[in-house]
C-alpha cells in the first residue's frame, strides 16, 4: 500500500509506483489528466516473442514499457529483417501523430505495458505542452542512441561492441536503479544470434567474445544466458566509453 502524500493525492493508483509516471512521459500530467488518461488505459503483460506492434501495420494504441525489453526490428522489401534497437522501462513505444507503423516491435522478455488509445495521447499532446516536451527528448535520446551505435558498429572492435551491447543492457534494465550503482545483473535478451545480427558479426565471434569478458572477470555468466556485471565501470572502460 502507497502512502498518500501531497505528490500521490489524486493520482490514479496504477500510476503512483510506475517508473514511466516518474522518469517517463506520464510525468509531465498532473493528477487530472493522469485520471483522464488512466480511463482508458489498458496495463498487460507479454510473453517473449509475442509480436506487440507490426510493420506497416494501423496504430490504433500507444504504450510505455514498465519492465523486460522489446526487440525493434526494420523488414525489407524480400522479407529479411533487421534489428534496430532495444527499448527498456520507463520507454515510449510507438511515434504520435503517425497513423501507420514503420518498425515492428516484439517483447524480446516477458514484458509489462501501459497501453492508451493514440486519440487520447495526441489530444493530451496538444493540450499539455509539457508532455510534446517529454516525448521530444525521449526522441532525442534515441536519435543519440542511434548514432552511438552507427559509431560502435563503423569503428569498434569485436571486442568493444559485444561489452557496449551489455553496457546498455546494465545500464537500462533495472528502471528503478540510480545512475550511481555499480553493478547489474540480467537475462540476454537476444540469442547468440540476434545479438551477432544487430551487431554485425558472427555467431562464433559473439561467444568468442563473451567467454573473452568473462575468461577475463569483466562479467560472469551463469546457465549460458544470466550475465553478472559485478563494475559497470570496468565493462564501460572494455566497451571503449
Amino acid at each position: 500500500m502507497v502512502r498518500e502524500d501531497i505528490h500521490t493525492a489524486g493520482v490514479p493508483v496504477l500510476c503512483v509506483s510506475c517508473e514511466a509516471r516518474h522518469r517517463g512521459i506520464c510525468g509531465a500530467l498532473n493528477a487530472g489528466q493522469l485520471v483522464d488518461l488512466a480511463k482508458s488505459t489498458k496495463r498487460h503483460k507479454a510473453e517473449a516473442g509475442k509480436e506487440l506492434v507490426g510493420d506497416s501495420t494501423s496504430v490504433e494504441r500507444f504504450s510505455n514499457v514498465l519492465s523486460g525489453v522489446v526487440k525493434l526490428t526494420k523488414t525489407l522489401s524480400d522479407g529479411r529483417q533487421q534489428i534496430v534497437g532495444l527499448q527498456f522501462a520507463p520507454d515510449f513505444l510507438g511515434r504520435p501523430f503517425q497513423s501507420e507503423s514503420t518498425l515492428s516491435a516484439e517483447a524480446a522478455t516477458d514484458v509489462e505495458l501501459c497501453s492508451f488509445p493514440r486519440q487520447a495521447l495526441e489530444r493530451m499532446i496538444k493540450e499539455q505542452p509539457d508532455l510534446e516536451h517529454r516525448l521530444l527528448e525521449q526522441k532525442l535520446r534515441e536519435l543519440d542512441q542511434a548514432r552511438d551505435w552507427m559509431v560502435a558498429l563503423g569503428r569498434k572492435t569485436a571486442s568493444e561492441k559485444i561489452a557496449s551491447f551489455l553496457l546498455m543492457i546494465a545500464r537500462n534494465i533495472d528502471p528503478a536503479a540510480g545512475p550511481e550503482r555499480r553493478g547489474a545483473a540480467f537475462d540476454l535478451p537476444l540469442s547468440r544470434a540476434e545479438i551477432a545480427d544487430f551487431l554485425g558479426l558472427t555467431v562464433e565471434t559473439v561467444s568468442r567474445q563473451i567467454t573473452r569478458l568473462r575468461g577475463e572477470s569483466v562479467i560472469r555468466v551463469e546457465n549460458n544466458r544470466h550475465v553478472i556485471v559485478d563494475d559497470i565501470g570496468r565493462l564501460a572502460a572494455r566497451a571503449g566509453d
